[in-house]
């Protein structure tokens, strides 16, 4: 674990990477003490890579790798080599390699758009939609090798208006996803989660079920 005086969060992100300004500016509002120690991507024309200077970013075209192992051993090395606490997958779209995850399991962090275990991988906005749900929202889970079914640390709901389309509710659970993303980020930094056996685990305590996020910004436990 890092030296440094704020545990150091590397983030991996595919696209123009608002969940990593909302770290940004927690960092810089003081509300998550933490240090951004680089920015990675397997896009090189990537948004979110122009949000943090020079010295933090790093890409590849994953596409232009002759199989998946290279790449994601190309970009372990690099995550590595930044020595972070945490490693935040934040809008990274491309699937992780088994290796990559045993690297950093248990410090491998992601935000998915839907209240996992529903809607794992793409479209889950349309798909809620499609199957008539009234909530909706985001989780923060830990990264196991199975696409979205590590244990899940904490989650935020919306509730889907009639009138709602996949473009508007995705805008409406991105906004929530900021928050939820910044809140779980505080425990993590603040060593209060850990995955053991699979299962998230609290202040030393097993979750159960996920912390929900409330309307102050606060979790509570949803254990019964």
């Amino acid at each position: 674990m890092s030296l440094t005086p704020f545990p150091r969060i590397a983030v991996l992100a595919s696209g123009r990477g608002s969940n990593l300004q909302a770290i940004h500016d927690a960092i810089a509002a003081g509300t998550l003490d933490a240090h951004i120690v680089g920015v990675f991507s397997d896009k090189p024309d990537a948004a979110a890579l122009r949000r943090v200077p020079q010295p933090l970013r790093w890409s590849a075209d994953a596409t232009s790798f002759p199989v998946r192992a290279a790449f994601d051993a190309e970009l372990a090395d690099a995550v590595a080599a930044a020595a972070p606490d945490w490693v935040v997958c934040a809008g990274y779209l491309r699937i992780l390699s088994d290796a990559f995850v045993e690297r950093f399991r248990g410090r491998l962090l992601n935000i998915h758009p839907s209240l996992l275990p529903k809607y794992r991988g793409l479209h889950t906005h349309a798909r809620a939609l499609a199957a008539g749900e009234r909530e909706h929202g985001a989780s923060v889970h830990f990264v196991v090798p199975e696409l979205d079914a590590g244990a899940v640390i904490a989650q935020t709901v919306i509730t889907v208006n009639d009138e709602d389309s996949a473009k508007t509710l995705a805008e409406r659970v991105l906004h929530a996803e900021h928050r939820l993303l910044v809140a779980t980020l505080r425990l993590a930094v603040a060593g209060r989660i850990a995955e053991r056996n699979g299962t998230a685990w609290l202040d030393g305590h097993r979750l159960f079920t996920p912390l929900r996020l409330d309307s102050t910004g606060l979790f509570a436990r949803t254990d019964p």
